[in-house]
């Protein structure tokens, strides 16, 4: 986590501690950036008292890759996914159809949400038995794939209920790398969000309000794209609403500038101020520029 000007943490910033010394490496032509690989997250919804709700799931400490933040269902993509024959490609406005069944695959393997169907107008209804829950541990384990899951049950992936969201790119800078398409869609009927994954040690269905709450009193420790897409969910009233505004967010990937001056570390977020932070090489710490 980052600190700000006076010396004290950032609310709930993201900024792991070898960052700095990292981007000066890249500077140098010391560091090869890493290929990123296409992988899928789930902002999945549904309606509370209080307007649409989220799940957020609390990656537990230990993970690789952004261990104790808060995040969505989602993970890489699997080739085993679809076919050898039609692997598919991202577009700058649609993403190829293996980051569509990832973000399919995700949603089951850490929420237990299935988004598939006997025909291609309906949805299973629950997915809560010993025997799902068998297929489910066993495509977590990478003991089956999802596409001889759905064949096995004769079902139908239901990828016309994802909406394009967003779209990040891990910096350069990062050991682990993603090009991340953000998805939303509505919890179906008769099925329920719960931890489902062995990666997460906590989830909670909670407004974009009180999430964005908990990020800016520090407890909650978040990523800049799920800020930025909490936040664009804050207008909407209801599932239905936040699905249809979904048809006019731009898509343009979004991935992290660092700039060196006079060896100061200066991070940004091209379209989003809020996130820019500086790591002075004389501290070591990182300043949070927010609202200056």
């Amino acid at each position: 986590m980052g600190t700000n000007s006076g010396g004290s943490p950032a609310p709930g910033r993201w900024f792991p501690p070898d960052w700095p010394d990292r981007i000066r490496a890249l500077a140098r032509g010391e560091l090869t950036p890493a290929p990123a690989r296409p992988a899928a997250t789930v902002l999945l919804l549904r309606d509370g008292d209080a307007g649409p709700e989220v799940f957020l799931l609390r990656r537990r400490r230990s993970m690789a890759f952004a261990g104790g933040a808060h995040a969505y269902p989602g993970g890489a993509v699997d080739p085993r996914d679809g076919t050898a024959e039609d692997p598919g490609r991202s577009t700058a406005e649609e993403p190829a159809p293996l980051v569509v069944l990832a973000a399919l695959r995700e949603l089951f393997e850490e929420a237990g949400v299935l988004l598939a169907g006997p025909t291609p107008d309906s949805l299973v209804a629950d997915v809560s038995g010993e025997d799902w829950e068998a297929d489910r541990r066993a495509l977590a384990a990478h003991e089956l794939s999802f596409s001889a899951l759905l064949a096995r049950r004769a079902l139908l992936p239901r990828g016309d209920l994802l909406r394009p969201w967003a779209r990040w790119i891990t910096p350069e800078f990062e050991s682990r790398r993603y090009d991340t398409w953000f998805f939303a869609a509505a919890l179906p009927p008769g099925q329920r969000g719960r931890n489902a994954s062995t990666e997460a040690d906590h989830v909670a269905w909670l407004s974009p309000a009180e999430a964005l709450a908990g990020y800016e009193r520090g407890e909650w420790a978040m990523m800049p794209p799920t800020v930025a897409t909490l936040r664009q969910l804050l207008p909407h009233r209801t599932t239905a609403e936040a699905l249809a505004g979904a048809a006019g967010h731009d898509l343009t990937p979004v991935i992290a500038r660092a700039t060196l001056v006079d060896d100061e570390v200066v991070l940004s977020w091209p379209g989003h101020r809020e996130f820019e932070q500086r790591a002075p090489h004389t501290s070591g710490q990182v300043q949070d520029t927010r609202g200056t």
